[in-house]
């Protein structure tokens, strides 16, 4: 089912264009957004939650028009921003008990069910009595995860959900959002490749405020389809493969260095092609290296 379709979508700061020309689709399950900060992906994020006005285009959510059925669109979503601010003297019980308020979930025993799960479901039931002031950078992520839940939300917007999760975290969010996409759908903005890469079977690439791909994620790593290579260098050559060439990484062994690379044609005569990644194929996508 599609549940998400963007056309022809514009955003300007003045005379700044954030958005150009989007068009994007997206069907029930989870979907990523990449791109490197700057992009637009938190503009676009916060378009699609009815927090940010634009100029020109069309978005529909479940049918329902973003402009002139707002008021329904947003009883359907979940939406964790970037920049997620909370006070700070609450406990996190009490904050996501006045959430599920905001949200029209006023009876009682239902709201404290709920607050129960998602509290659960994040890992925070130990810290739910404790004051928000006292939480650490990740458990305030956790939080907001957690009160994006609520509502059970057909459509749930997570923007860098991930920043500043400890891995054995960023593993138990991946797993209980891959668990919701089943009878929904989950947007993931992020410039964490590995989350997309885990999670995701359809992604898009924005950069500049422009959609670069839109496809399913092994589409994105065929991109870079004979244009990444292995290299081994002496460290002598370490400034000259930087200012020649794409790096994707690079890896220490014995006296040389290994350099992953984006290039057209053979960087070496010793270079050796490799098998492209997600991580490749969207490295080729922002870098216009495509074979």
């Amino acid at each position: 089912m599609l549940t998400l379709k963007i056309e022809g979508l514009q955003k300007n700061y003045r005379k700044f264009q954030a958005l150009k020309n989007i068009n994007l689709q997206m069907e029930t399950g989870l979907f990523g957004l990449l791109g490197p900060n700057g992009a637009g992906k938190s503009t676009l994020m916060k378009i699609l939650s009815t927090s940010l006005p634009f100029q020109d285009g069309k978005v529909t959510i479940y049918d329902f028009d973003l402009v002139k059925e707002g008021d329904k669109v947003r009883q359907l979503l979940g939406y964790l921003p970037q920049h997620f601010n909370v006070p700070t003297q609450f406990t996190g019980k009490e904050f996501l008990h006045y959430v599920a308020s905001m949200k029209g979930i006023t009876n009682q025993q239902e709201r404290h069910l709920q607050v129960e799960k998602v509290l659960e479901e994040v890992n925070l039931l130990p810290q739910a009595n404790k004051k928000i002031k006292g939480y650490s950078g990740g458990m305030k992520r956790r939080l907001g995860i957690a009160q994006a839940l609520l509502g059970n939300p057909k459509l749930i917007i997570l923007d860098e959900p991930t920043a500043g999760l400890d891995p054995s975290e960023r593993i138990r969010f991946r797993n209980l959002i891959e668990k919701l996409s089943k009878d929904r759908s989950i947007i993931l903005s992020t410039h964490i490749i590995s989350d997309i890469e885990s999670s995701c079977e359809n992604a898009a690439v924005i950069h500049h405020g422009e959609v670069l791909f839109q496809g399913a994620t092994d589409a994105l790593a065929e991109k870079a389809i004979n244009v990444v290579w292995e290299v081994s260098v002496p460290y002598s050559e370490y400034d000259q493969i930087e200012k020649e060439y794409v790096i994707i990484s690079s890896r220490k062994e014995k006296e040389n260095v290994v350099f992953r690379v984006l290039s057209i044609d053979a960087p070496f005569d010793e270079a050796t092609p490799v098998q492209p990644t997600i991580e490749d194929g969207y490295m080729a996508v922002i870098n216009g290296v495509i074979s």
